[in-house]
Formats: C-alpha cells, sequence, structure tokens
C-alpha cells in the first residue's frame, strides 16, 4: 500500500487526513504504431504522477494520486482500429464533477497531469475559474521538459516518436516493441498555408501517418527515456511541493 495512492487507501487512512494536493493523471485509449501499446498516454501519465507523490510525500509534502481517466478526445484519430474516445464536453464534465467532489472533500489544490495532445483542458480552466474554490493547473507531461529534450533525444515528433517511445521502455518496457517500429513517417499537406501553420485544420492521423507514429521512434533507448522521466519528475515533484506549501490567501498564486 502506497499512501499517497487513494485507489489503495481505506477509510481509516482518509479520515485521519485530507491532502493538500491532488494529482489526476489523463490519458486516451488510441494507436500508437505498431510498437507502442494503446494504453501509453494513461501509463505515461499515470507512472509520473506517481513517482511526483512518491518524492513529494518523502519531502513532507501531503499529496493524493486519484485514479486515472483513460479515455481522450479522439476525434481526428478515429481512423484507426479500436481507438476509443469521448467528446471534450465529456471529459470537461467529468473533470468539473471531480473537482466539485474535491472541493466538498476540502482538497483546495488539483494538478491535471495529462497524456494525450487531444485533451484540451486550458478552456475548462478559464471556464470553471469563477466558480470553483479549489486551484487548478495543467501539466503536459511531455513539455515539461522541452528545453532540454533536443539533449537526449535525435528525432524529434510528435507521437510514439523517440521522446514517446523511450519513456515507454523507461516506465513500461514489457509493453514496447521496438523492432516492430516503422520509421515514423508523415505526409504533408498539398497547401502550403497549413504546411507553415497559419492556417489550422484538424488533421485526420490515419491520412498524415501512416501507422499513427509521428516521428522516428527507431533509436528509441530506456536509458533516454530514463534520463527524460528524472527530470519531468523532479521538476514537478519541486513544483508540488511548493504549491502544498503555499496559503491561498492574497493573490495567490501571484
Amino acid at each position: 500500500m502506497k499512501p499517497w495512492r487513494l485507489q489503495e487507501l481505506t477509510l481509516s487512512h482518509t479520515r485521519s487526513r485530507t491532502p493538500d494536493v491532488a494529482l489526476l493523471p489523463i490519458g486516451s485509449t488510441e494507436a500508437h504504431g505498431p510498437h507502442v501499446p494503446y494504453g501509453s498516454d494513461a501509463y505515461h501519465s499515470t507512472a509520473i504522477a506517481d513517482k511526483v507523490c512518491e518524492a513529494a510525500t518523502a519531502r513532507g509534502a501531503s499529496v493524493v494520486l486519484l485514479p486515472t481517466l483513460p479515455y481522450g478526445v479522439q476525434g481526428n484519430t478515429m481512423g484507426f482500429s479500436m481507438t476509443i474516445g469521448v467528446e471534450q464536453t465529456t471529459l470537461d464534465q467529468m473533470v468539473r464533477e471531480i473537482i466539485g467532489s474535491l472541493e466538498r472533500q476540502k482538497v483546495r489544490k488539483l494538478v491535471l497531469v495529462n497524456g494525450h495532445g487531444g485533451n484540451d483542458l486550458k478552456p475548462l480552466l478559464r471556464s470553471i475559474y469563477p466558480s470553483t474554490g479549489v486551484f487548478v493547473c495543467l501539466v503536459d507531461w511531455w513539455k515539461v521538459g522541452s528545453d532540454k529534450a533536443r539533449e537526449i533525444f535525435e528525432h524529434p515528433g510528435e507521437h510514439a516518436d523517440e521522446m514517446e517511445t523511450s519513456v515507454g521502455l523507461a516506465l513500461f518496457g514489457d509493453l514496447i516493441r521496438l523492432p516492430d517500429a516503422g520509421d515514423g513517417s508523415v505526409h504533408r499537406s498539398r497547401f502550403e498555408a497549413i504546411e507553415k501553420g497559419w492556417v489550422s485544420i484538424a488533421r485526420p492521423w490515419h491520412l498524415v501517418t501512416n501507422d499513427s507514429t509521428h516521428g522516428d521512434p527507431r533509436k528509441a533507448t530506456k536509458a533516454k527515456g530514463e534520463a527524460y522521466v528524472q527530470l519531468v519528475v523532479e521538476r514537478l515533484t519541486d513544483f508540488v511541493v511548493e504549491l502544498g506549501k503555499e496559503k491561498m490567501e492574497g493573490r495567490f498564486p501571484y
């Protein structure tokens, strides 16, 4: 039993303390090429949030890890078999009601640890801000160490690429099938405006990619993944510990 994992606790544990900070991992259920499992986004966010809670607890912080939401927004990725998604409004409502439950339980700080790029949760934060006493913040785990990523990884991409595959090797390596990986090549739009980014579309992933992989994963290694995970966990742990200590008064969080 880990004292920060809500799913492993009993009523005796939860009656004895109210955590200062809750972490909610959010993932998706979608294809990640021929080499990475469908649950990758949920596995990543859960494992990273768990490591953060462990490290924060060791430093005296009072934190709780909430059960993971394993489904995400998949509107443009449904072209691959067995991809299962929910609408953004459905995901928002789930998170909104979890926030309401936390407020009722007097947990006042929540960190959303997101593992899927299709989950657009920032508008929800703006929407709920005036109506909740819970401080809610959002972390996309892969962005936490983006300033150092090029020092670790050779081939940046967007999906099931070298970074995501390496982190998978570090966190759930028994589920990664690296010999099955392709080159992660993608197709360019026939419209220059879309390629240059000043016209945006919902990119149909089955047309953009060959096997849902965006970026060459073949140089992924466990060591690279461990280096990036360590960086992410250290930074997030510092933030969570600081967040737990700060009082929600005055101009908080400024």
